[in-house]
């Protein structure tokens, strides 16, 4: 059955046939606006700090500045939810964070040690890689209409 499905239709076995409606289309483009400014926060941040601290340490306190703007923006703008159990949803969007706290950090160690890139560059490449699966768990679990 999957086999017959158009390439990029399915991905990691989500169907991705949400994206004809135009609400769809909407949160997606709103989740991608607010990880491009959670992706500033956490550039302007690392900038920052990088000097000051340990590099594990300036990273993820970046990361968490960068987190606290992402969960604030997707919650009230980007993927509005009428969920009544915020403290179930925050606690969902902490193990959310969780996830994407191990991938950004394994990215990021990997362009440093193995590719031997600066923290900047470090620090953009590693956002990239979580941010379809942290968007597929917000948009379906987390932040769901």
């Amino acid at each position: 059955m999957l086999a017959r499905r158009p390439f990029l239709r399915v991905i990691a076995g989500v169907n991705l046939d949400f994206l004809h409606d135009p609400d769809a289309r909407l949160r997606l483009l709103r989740f991608l606006v607010v990880g491009g400014t959670a992706y500033a926060v956490q550039w302007t941040a690392m900038k920052v700090l990088a000097s000051r601290l340990r590099e594990n340490v300036a990273f993820t306190l970046a990361f968490l500045c960068s987190s606290a703007t992402h969960y604030c923006l997707n919650r009230f703008w980007a993927l509005p939810s009428v969920r009544q159990d915020s403290w179930q949803q925050f606690a969902e969007y902490l193990g959310t964070v969780g996830i994407s706290w191990v991938v950004n950090m394994l990215m990021f160690r990997l362009c440093r040690d193995v590719f031997k890139l600066g923290k900047l560059w470090s620090t953009a490449i590693a956002v990239p890689p979580s941010t379809l699966v942290v968007f597929l768990i917000l948009n379906f679990r987390v932040f769901h209409r």
